[in-house]
């Protein structure tokens, strides 16, 4: 072991060095020296193995107490620490994510990585509420911690027991040539942990299907098809994992007079044939109450007024749409004789000029066939 350099100068840190400035320290050496960054470069291995096994001993307590009190004796053929290093045990944690910045990926999945499953519930509103925004109380169906062992999976009055095969990590690692691979345990499925006595309640996973109540606030303004999340409300993940997330999708049911189009509010409103032709002033619905508005002589059916700022709010509060009204000239039915005889008066007092888009109209048919 004479000649070895000294650990903690090797990767340029202190003899006081945290356990996260030796990770950061190594993990900088190691993306420097790795051969695959450096081909050809025997003096790169050397160095990068060098860094490694300083590392593996840096990184664990009881060989670094051992190394900081017998320095490179403590790992002679008679020290506490006989018998090398294993390569792929001391630092294939730290390995595995330089192996996923080489190759652009991790090297397989992490303990503790495990997420829950997305839900998704589809809530119906009415017109109003989805417009003024209103809290809603919603049941959802879905996985939760056994209330037995307390999401453990271990029967009550035990405790899971470190994993033997992985010892603790959830991975494994094997040699591929130089490279050291680490990938999920296959006995305890990364969790570094198994269950030798499973609860009864959950058979062991830690989790029992519940129907849970949520308060979801919807902001003013959503529209039909608008998503609200809620994170960590979707199901839960195997034990040492994180919730999934509850996506709300907003079906919002039809009003009998509005119609919304994006912020915007449409609605028809009838008028008489007398309003339409003598002007009036009319009661129009808004989603803030009735208002008065004006209507001038010689409305045609179909024609279209905007009541600025009476539409409907966006879910920000930054911008808020128009109302638009159309007017429907209603045609009188069901006439007295006294009716007709006055509008038909009315109609030879006026002749043609009575029916100034009819005209127009017949005007146009003759020119084309004449």
């Amino acid at each position: 072991m004479n000649g070895k350099r000294d650990y903690y100068e090797l990767l340029g840190i202190s003899r006081s060095a945290s356990e996260d400035e030796i990770k950061k320290a190594y993990r900088k050496l190691a993306l420097k020296h790795h051969p695959d960054r450096n081909p050809g470069d025997k003096h790169a291995g050397e160095k990068f193995k060098e860094v490694s096994e300083a590392y593996q001993v840096l990184s664990d307590a009881q060989k670094r107490t051992q190394y900081d009190q017998f320095g490179h004796a403590a790992f002679g053929d008679n020290g506490p620490f006989a018998g090398g290093f294993d390569f792929n045990s001391g630092f294939e944690d730290i390995f595995g994510d330089i192996f996923g910045e080489f190759f652009g990926g991790a090297s397989g999945r992490r303990r503790g990585q495990a997420r829950g499953e997305d839900l998704r519930y589809n809530l119906t509103l009415s017109f109003e509420e989805a417009v003024s925004g209103v809290e809603k109380k919603v049941k959802i169906p879905r996985h939760g911690a056994c209330d037995i062992c307390h999401g453990t999976g271990a029967k009550p009055g035990t405790a899971p027991q470190t994993c033997p095969t992985c010892r603790g990590r959830g991975q494994v690692s094997f040699q591929q040539g130089f490279f050291s691979v680490s990938r999920t345990c296959s006995q305890c499925h990364g969790h570094g942990t198994f269950i030798s006595d499973p609860c009864a309640s959950c058979d062991g996973s830690g989790r029992v299907r519940k129907m849970h109540t949520l308060s979801v606030k919807i902001p003013a303004g959503v529209d039909n098809g608008s998503r609200l999340k809620l994170r960590a409300e979707g199901e839960s993940a195997p034990i040492g994992g994180v919730p999934g997330d509850l996506y709300v999708v907003i079906q919002v049911e039809p009003h009998p007079i509005f119609a919304r189009e994006n912020l915007d509010v449409l609605c028809d409103v009838p008028i008489s044939f007398v309003q339409a032709a003598l002007g009036a002033e009319i009661d129009v619905p808004t989603l803030d109450g009735k208002i008065k508005m004006k209507i001038p002589a010689g409305t045609q059916s179909g024609k279209l007024f905007r009541i600025k700022g009476k539409g409907v709010k966006d879910v920000h509060g930054y911008q808020q749409g128009d109302q638009h009204v159309r007017v429907l000239v209603e045609t009188p039915t069901q006439l007295t004789a006294r009716q007709k005889e006055l509008l038909k008066e009315f109609a030879s007092l006026g002749g043609e000029d009575i029916n100034p888009l009819s005209k127009g109209f017949l005007d146009k048919v003759k020119q084309l066939f004449d």
